[in-house]
């Protein structure tokens, strides 16, 4: 898991965020996984591109989950620059044998429409360019429900714990499929 603080439970207390629900799905399930959350709050996609190759080598992971780009966007970096860097991560995770998904980000409403628009493209143009997976909205049902405001810290940025186990299930369907296929 490479991501920024949506998967590095920041604000949250140890053991409750979404990977380390994950990690407990798995074990449920009696599927066989290690699950290595190399998340940082904070972080860029030029950071996790930076810090990926000594991840593959370390870890040599089966599969590679990324959530970054919305520090990139609320940054003001150019997208071009989180595209490529979205889409050298994944051709690395790949060239290194691992299956991909991809956690599709969006940006508030008041970033204007267009870049919005251009922001959430820009994680299925990655996914459909290296036929990798994809989630379109990772926070679906958390930054866009009737009572949003409930579902995230008073920082109105990140996800409360009550709005973790949506987020899992977002990620769950599209995740179990790829843990099928190999």
């Amino acid at each position: 898991m490479l991501g920024d603080s949506l998967s590095a439970e920041y604000g949250l207390k140890r053991g409750s965020g979404w990977v380390a629900l994950l990690e407990q799905r798995l074990a449920a399930q009696k599927l066989r996984a290690t699950v290595v959350n190399a998340s940082i709050s904070g972080d860029t996609s030029s950071g996790g591109r930076s810090r990926l190759p000594a991840l593959l080598k370390q870890h040599r992971p089966t599969h590679v989950v990324i959530e970054l780009g919305g520090n990139d966007a609320l940054r003001g970096l150019p997208m071009s620059m989180t595209q490529s860097n979205l889409d050298e991560m994944t051709r690395a995770a790949q060239q290194a044998g691992a299956k991909v998904l991809l956690l599709g980000l969006q940006m508030p409403p008041n970033y204007g429409r267009a870049y919005a628009e251009s922001f959430a493209a820009l994680y299925g143009k990655v996914a459909e360019a290296r036929k990798a997976a994809l989630v379109p909205f990772f926070l679906k049902g958390v930054a866009d429900a009737p009572n949003a405001l409930q579902l995230f810290q008073a920082d109105r940025i990140h996800p409360s714990e009550t709005a973790q186990a949506t987020m899992l299930d977002n990620v769950w369907p599209a995740l179990k499929d790829l843990l099928a296929a190999g």
